[in-house]
Formats: C-alpha cells, sequence, structure tokens
C-alpha cells in the first residue's frame, strides 16, 4: 500500500489525563489500533479519554478492536476513515467512506456486548473478494439510505476534524462504567442473539 513503511512504528504524540493523540507515522492502521488499544488497556482513563490517530489505515473490523476493550472493562466507541466510497442515495461521486462504528460494553455475566456497523449495504472488502458487486457498495436502508449516509458523513467529519483530512485517521472514546446494563438486556432478550455473540 503506498505511504506505508513496514519498519514504522505508531507512537504516542500527546497524553494527557482525558486526550491522548497518535501518530501512525507510515504504520499499517492495525499497529496503530493495535498499540492505542494496548496501552488503553494497561493505563486505563481514571473517567474517561478521547483517542485521536492521524495516519491510520487500513483499520479492519472495528469489534476486533473494542472486544478486548469490553473485555478488559473498558466502555468504548471507536470509528475510522477510509477512501470516499459511498455516495449520496440519489447519485454522484462517493462523498464518504464507509465509515463504520463499534461499541463495546463490558458486563459482569462474562460477555461483553459488542456492536460492529459499517455505514455501506455491503463492505469494501466484500467487493475485493468477489462478493458483492462494485455498484451494491451503497449506504444500507433502500429507501431509508439517507439515514446511513448521514451518519456516514456525520462520523466522516468528526474523525476528520480531530485527526485531520489529508489522511485517515480514527476516534476512539474509552471510558470507565459506571453501570452494568448487559446482564439486564440479556435476561430481557430471552436468549435472542445480540450483537457481538457468537
Amino acid at each position: 500500500m503506498p505511504g506505508l513503511n513496514p519498519e514504522a512504528k505508531p507512537r504516542r504524540t500527546i497524553s494527557e489525563p482525558g486526550y491522548e493523540r497518535w501518530e501512525g507515522q507510515g504504520a499499517v492502521g492495525y499497529l496503530t489500533l493495535a498499540a492505542i488499544s494496548a496501552t488503553q488497556l494497561a493505563e486505563p482513563p481514571d473517567r474517561a479519554r478521547l483517542v485521536v490517530a492521524h495516519e491510520c489505515f487500513p483499520t479492519g473490523m472495528l469489534g476486533y478492536w473494542v472486544r478486548p476493550l469490553a473485555e478488559g472493562g473498558l466502555v468504548s466507541a471507536l470509528t475510522a476513515t477510509s477512501p470516499p466510497r459511498l455516495a449520496h442515495p440519489e447519485g454522484g461521486e462517493p462523498l464518504a467512506g464507509t465509515t463504520p462504528l463499534a461499541i463495546g460494553i463490558p458486563s459482569s455475566g462474562g460477555r461483553p456486548l459488542v456492536a460492529d456497523v459499517s455505514m455501506g449495504a455491503v463492505t469494501h472488502g466484500d467487493v475485493l473478494a468477489g462478493l458483492a458487486r462494485p455498484e451494491q457498495l451503497v449506504p444500507f436502508g433502500g429507501e431509508h439510505a439517507y439515514k446511513a449516509f448521514a451518519l456516514a458523513v456525520g462520523l466522516q467529519l468528526l474523525v476528520e476534524a480531530l485527526a485531520g483530512s489529508e489522511s485517515y485517521g480514527a476516534v476512539l472514546l474509552v471510558a470507565r462504567p459506571e453501570f452494568d446494563p448487559v446482564p439486564g438486556l440479556r435476561e430481557r432478550a430471552g436468549g435472542v442473539r445480540l450483537p457481538g455473540d457468537a
């Protein structure tokens, strides 16, 4: 991939109690998120922390990164940018990436809830693997696709406002939970498969 350096190591450039900034420095995004995730587990916030990653691409399935945080007892939400792949539901040039969003919630019951969604009806990986056609990569929701498009654009600009728009980035919110809602949800769900269940 252009711009990637196999020798590069991501680096934390700002470390404050409620904020961190990381630079990928040419490392593949997976390595940047691995370093960020490991650091949050080793040095959890007193209450909450916003983590911004610049030069962080590709990131893959974001649920992979929030699951260990949830298993380690931390609430997290993670989003990331990618090349523009989603056009407005009415057509035109792609304006936003598939802008995935993953949320991890720990549970005293031992099984965290991990929600991981992309704003596309299919993933770019499905297109690359030949499992979907490029024209199927549209905002999900059919006649309500404008909702997924709005979320894709909002998340895209959130990351760009914090990480910069000249390179792809990621934004992670990590916090210590004050309540334990997952066991009650599982009880109400009555055995229905919840997000992140195997």
